[in-house]
């Protein structure tokens, strides 16, 4: 390599971890401001805030393209966002708006975004690991050479549709990633009380799939890591299971003050934020604290207009409800 790509490579990473940083630093925005809306009750039924696991949202969709596909759970606005699902959009379907990602219908629970190709926040445990499976089945049936990403908690990797779908996305061999986002606890109850092995993803080793387990605090080892995942998918029609570990700030909802965990734990984590990471890698590209800041303002307007936007648009109509039910 010349001196001359050398550069070109250096100040590409720059711009691309510049993108990350945008992406978390959004989704964190969007979340914050979340959690006051349902404070005022803005916000009805549960939310599930990603606060703390930015880094695998930017960091996958970093990994990817923008025709592949991502599933998850409950647990949505973030990886949504990051896809490209506008903070307007998902700020209005948070509120039950008309002009929500999913038109109001599904709330922070169900965000669907077909044309960024965000095919849903699932709230079954584990219950949308066969649909990943069905979509990947799809695309290597028309042979359109898209993968698909599967999200699941450490909660659903011994939920017996978990082990269905892993069984035969393996036999068909289909291009689908299954990812455990490895929060450390099923709603309260820590690791290892519901599993028997610490590694989830031992699990592939049964079905004869590659795997790997890695941190998910550097988006820059989530996108390296997961990329080569998508690889074997795309260019030799494989799947993976990967754990990435992780940690929500946060308790499983905001009907949970998390009194399972100390303080201790919480501000321990918060040393190793995804945040706190990037804006150290950030400074070793000459990126200064007024250029973060002038981000951070960037970010701001764009959420607080999404939140008035939510404010100030409609509920859908009851006489289109239809539309969503039947088809002719």
């Amino acid at each position: 390599m010349t001196r001359i790509e050398g550069e070109a490579l250096q100040a590409q990473e720059k711009l691309n971890l510049l993108k990350y940083y945008r992406q978390m630093l959004g989704i964190r925005r969007l979340e914050e401001a979340a959690a006051k809306a349902y404070s005022q009750q803005k916000i009805g039924g549960f939310l599930h805030l990603y606060i703390g696991q930015e880094a695998i949202a930017a960091g996958a969709v970093g990994a990817t393209e923008h025709s592949d596909y991502i599933m998850t759970t409950y647990r949505d606005h973030g990886l949504a966002y990051a896809k490209g699902t506008t903070a307007r959009a998902c700020m209005a379907e948070l509120f039950g708006k008309e002009t929500g990602c999913s038109k109001g219908l599904g709330g922070s629970m169900h965000f669907f975004d077909k044309p960024n190709n965000f095919l849903g926040g699932w709230g079954i445990v584990g219950a949308h690991l066969p649909l990943a499976v069905g979509t990947a089945f799809a695309s290597k049936y028309r042979g359109d050479k898209r993968v698909t990403l599967c999200f699941y908690g450490d909660g659903a990797v011994s939920q017996g549709a978990a082990h269905e779908a892993m069984s035969l996305a393996a036999l068909w061999k289909l291009p689908v990633v299954f990812i455990c986002e490895n929060n450390m606890y099923s709603m309260g109850t820590p690791l290892s009380r519901t599993m028997s092995v610490e590694d989830a993803s031992q699990k592939a080793l049964a079905y004869g799939m590659a795997r790997d387990q890695f941190d998910g605090n550097d988006v820059l080892v989530v996108r390296d890591r997961l990329a080569v995942a998508v690889k074997r998918a795309r260019e030799e029609s494989l799947p993976t299971v990967i754990e990435i570990k992780c940690y929500r700030y946060r308790g499983h909802s905001m009907s949970d003050p998390g009194l399972y965990r100390t303080k201790d734990e919480v501000e321990e984590y918060k040393r190793k934020d995804c945040l706190l990471i990037a804006e150290r890698h950030l400074a070793g590209y000459g990126v200064g604290p007024e250029e973060l800041k002038a981000i951070d303002d960037e970010v701001k307007v764009e959420i607080d207009d999404a939140v008035t936007f939510a404010d100030e648009s409609g509920v859908l109509p009851a006489e289109r409800l239809p539309e969503f039910n039947y088809i002719d």
